[in-house]
C-alpha cells in the first residue's frame, strides 16, 4: 500500500525544544508506522533545520525522494504554546520553503493507492496550482483530505477546492460549523443532520469522518442510512499536537485495506489517544 502525503514540513518549536512536525509529516510518519510506504511531497530550505529535517524523516521510514530542496527559502517552523489544557497554539511562519513545492514527472507517473493533503500548504498560489494538476493527472486510488484550517492560512476557494476533490474528509466540528455556514450558506443543526447536508452537496465523498475531542468520532459512509460512532478512550492528556493526523493516518490505512469501518475509527481512536499521551507527535 502506498500512500503520498502532500504539503508542510515544520519545525515545531516550543520554549525549551524544537521538533519535527507539519501535518502531512505526521500523516505520512503514521502511514508508515501502520504498515503503509509512505512518501512525503514537500520542500524545505537549504539550511541546517532542512539537514535535519531529511535525517529525522528518514527514522519515521518515510521516504524523502520528493523533498525538494529551495534555495533562498527558510525551512518551515511553527512557534508552539500550551495551555494549562495541553491545546496548542501556533504560529506559523509564511514565505518558506513548503510554500514552493515542486512536481516531477515521477510523482506524476507513479501509481499510488492513495493521495492525503490538507489545507495549510495551499495558502500560496503555486501549491494550490501544483496540488490541483497533481489531483487532475496523478494516479491515485482515493484521495484523502484532512480539512486542517488554520487561521489565517485558508479562504473559500482552498476549502471549495478540498471539498470537490476528495474521497474521504476528515474534519472536525468547528471546521463543518465553518462549512456549513460559510461554504453551503446553511446553519448547523445536529453532527448526524450536518453530515448528510455535506454528503448532499458533495458526492464525490464516500466517506466523512468527524471527529469531536473528548467526544468520540463519527463516520459517514456513501450508501449507509446510518452513521458510525466511536467514543474516545479516556486518557491523560499530555499533548494534543499530532493526535489528529495520527487518527487520519490510521483510518485511511485500515480503510485502504478493507476493513469494516467500526475497526476503522476504533484502531484510529486508539493510535490518537496514545498520541495524546505523549508529548511527541510522532512517539515511539
Amino acid at each position: 500500500m502506498t500512500i503520498l502525503s502532500f504539503g508542510e514540513i515544520i519545525w515545531d518549536v516550543y520554549p525549551n525544544k524544537h521538533c519535527i512536525g507539519g501535518a502531512p509529516l505526521n500523516f505520512a510518519a503514521h502511514s508508515a508506522k501502520s504498515g503503509a510506504d509512505a512518501y512525503l511531497l514537500s520542500a524545505i530550505g537549504d539550511d541546517e533545520l532542512g539537514s535535519e529535517a531529511l535525517r529525522e524523516i528518514q527514522k519515521f521510514n518515510v521516504h524523502t525522494d520528493f523533498i525538494g530542496i529551495v534555495p533562498g527559502s527558510p525551512t518551515g517552523q511553527c512557534i508552539v504554546t500550551l495551555d494549562e489544557n495541553a491545546i496548542p497554539d501556533y504560529r506559523i511562519l509564511d514565505g518558506v520553503a513548503y510554500d514552493r513545492i515542486a512536481l516531477t514527472d515521477e510523482v506524476l507517473s507513479l501509481p499510488f493507492d492513495a493521495l492525503a493533503f490538507g489545507t495549510l500548504a495551499l495558502r500560496s498560489r503555486e501549491n494550490l496550482n501544483a496540488i490541483n494538476t497533481l489531483v487532475c493527472r496523478g494516479s491515485f486510488k482515493k484521495i484523502f483530505c484532512d480539512l486542517n484550517l488554520r487561521d489565517p492560512f485558508y479562504d473559500y476557494e482552498t476549502v471549495s477546492f478540498c471539498l470537490k476533490s476528495a474521497h474521504i474528509l476528515k474534519i472536525s466540528e468547528t471546521e463543518l460549523e465553518y462549512v456549513i455556514k460559510n461554504i453551503l450558506l446553511s446553519t448547523a443543526t445536529s453532527h448526524e443532520n450536518d453530515l448528510h447536508l455535506l454528503a448532499a452537496a458533495y458526492h464525490n465523498l464516500e466517506a466523512i469522518i468527524l471527529t469531536c475531542g473528548e467526544n468520540g468520532a463519527y463516520a459517514l459512509i456513501r450508501g449507509e442510512k446510518d452513521i458510525y460512532y466511536a467514543p474516545a478512550i479516556p486518557t491523560k492528556v499530555v499533548s494534543t499536537v499530532g493526535a489528529g493526523d495520527s487518527f487520519g493516518a490510521t483510518f485511511l490505512v485500515n480503510y485502504l485495506a478493507g476493513e469494516k469501518i467500526s475497526v476503522c475509527l476504533e484502531r484510529a481512536t486508539q493510535r490518537s489517544a496514545y498520541v495524546i499521551a505523549h508529548e511527541d507527535a510522532i512517539p515511539n
